[in-house]
């Protein structure tokens, strides 16, 4: 009983605390190390960009693969991340510790195999887009380095997700800034064989991105070792509970599908767009890159409200779990309003960062001024889908995901583009009008599950 009341008043902070202030004190050091992050998507565009257009496609090309490695590590680090907090909020310390535990050794199995799969049907991926032996070169070269590191990568989002849950957001941050910071400068050090080092070209960009998630690593580790967590990762938990382990997955698996939905849905939309140029292919991925900058900083938000949202639900305070979801939708929004303006007011400046071919710029820009009219309206799906997961919800947030990215924007592209012949614009229109739809269909879904009762 004593250490039920003791792990309880470590984080009850999270039930205590008025809502605003709360969400801001665990979500803006996530939306400082998201905005980084995306910072440094964008610098290593730029910089992969300056070796040739070739290469900055055949990094489009590779995106959707190393966004669906992260979307495992993320979405199964979300599951671990809602049993943690359910449990310290309901003040059960043994399951709490065990949820990480067996967290983590899951996420190692996960890596391995990813790690394994990426690397071996890599040519056969790329050779689906493209028919360039250079986009192929520069893709198969890329990629060879950069998942060989993905052990690397899921072990140190799996920390990521046990940070949060209890509440360290602070150290996340850090761990997350000295990663991505790390990269930014390593980059043109490998890429371009600065001082001492050789000219590895795109192996470079690679080199860096896996570096960086070394450094975050270690940082969690030492933060861990110094100062350490609420729960414990034990190796008297590591008996396999099939039922923590079921619920994990329930979890993990949906939040795992709503992360590498944009991945299929990027594969889908270069399918369609290919047989018009590969222009387009690489407008669209300038435009996921672009897309970081306004999208993880919402991240960042939605990642601060997953554990206290999660907390307050173990805890019973159903109240302050909708107080605390209002919040953070408002936030969002306006960080989307935000990316609106911009999209709309400096559209050719934003394309010109990863290309100077003018014709690139003009189509880049107009298809930017398209998408970006639904980019508001998103923040309703973003929030919902997200908070769904926070509660362990995992099947109604996976639906609306399925309608934001597979069930809306695929049979719209196919049918503005092919059948209704507006082009490779079909594409773009079919953004903000899946958006729409979407956030339409998100709020009967969300009012259901937010019924307690």
């Amino acid at each position: 009983m004593v250490e039920k009341d003791r792990m309880k008043s470590e984080a009850d902070f999270m039930r205590v605390r008025p809502v605003f202030s709360l969400v801001l004190s665990m979500s803006l050091p996530m939306v400082v190390s998201m905005l980084v992050n995306s910072l440094y998507n964008i610098v290593d565009s730029y910089f992969v960009a300056a070796i040739s257009e070739e290469a900055m496609t055949a990094l489009s090309l590779v995106y959707p693969v190393q966004n669906f490695i992260t979307s495992v590590a993320v979405g199964f680090g979300v599951g671990i991340n809602a049993m943690i907090a359910f449990y310290s909020g309901a003040g059960d310390r043994r399951s709490a510790d065990r949820s990480a535990t067996l967290g983590l050794i899951l996420a190692i199995i996960h890596s391995l195999i990813l790690t394994i799969l990426s690397i071996s049907l890599m040519p056969s991926f790329l050779g689906m887009f493209t028919s360039s032996e250079s986009i192929m070169d520069y893709g198969l070269r890329y990629s060879l380095v950069a998942f060989s590191f993905t052990p690397i990568n899921i072990i140190g989002i799996t920390f990521e997700k046990i940070f949060q849950a209890v509440g360290r957001m602070k150290a996340s941050m850090m761990a997350l800034m000295s990663g991505c910071i790390a990269n930014i400068i390593l980059d043109p050090v490998f890429i371009f064989g600065l001082g001492p080092f050789p000219e590895l070209g795109i192996e470079g960009a690679a080199f860096a991105t896996g570096l960086g998630q070394l450094i975050a690593l270690i940082v969690y580790l030492l933060v861990s070792a110094v100062h350490p967590l609420s729960v414990r990762i034990t190796k008297k938990e590591l008996k396999a509970d099939w039922h923590l382990i079921a619920r994990l997955y329930m979890i993990g698996v949906p939040a795992t599908l709503n992360m590498a939905l944009p991945s299929f849905l990027v594969s889908m939309l270069n399918a369609i767009l290919s047989v018009y140029s590969e222009v387009y292919i690489l407008i669209l991925g300038i435009y996921y890159k672009l897309q970081t900058f306004l999208y993880l900083p919402a991240s960042g938000f939605v990642q601060g409200m997953r554990p206290i949202i999660g907390y307050n639900y173990g805890a019973g305070e159903h109240g302050r779990v909708v107080r605390i979801f209002l919040t953070v939708l408002l936030m969002c929004a306006l960080i989307m309003l935000f990316g609106m303006v911009l999209s709309l007011l400096l559209p050719e400046e934003l394309i010109a960062i990863f290309s100077d071919n003018p014709e690139t710029i003009r189509i880049g820009a107009a298809a930017l001024r398209i998408i970006s009219i639904g980019f508001v309206v998103s923040s309703v799906s973003v929030a919902a889908s997200r908070a769904l997961e926070g509660l362990g919800k995992g099947v109604p947030s996976l639906v609306i995901s399925l309608l934001r990215y597979v069930i809306m924007i695929i049979p719209l592209s196919y049918l503005l583009c092919r059948v209704l012949g507006a082009g490779p614009d079909g594409v773009w229109h079919s953004f903000w009008i899946s958006e729409l739809a979407t956030a339409i269909i998100a709020i009967p879904i969300c009012r259901k599950a937010f019924r307690f009762r």
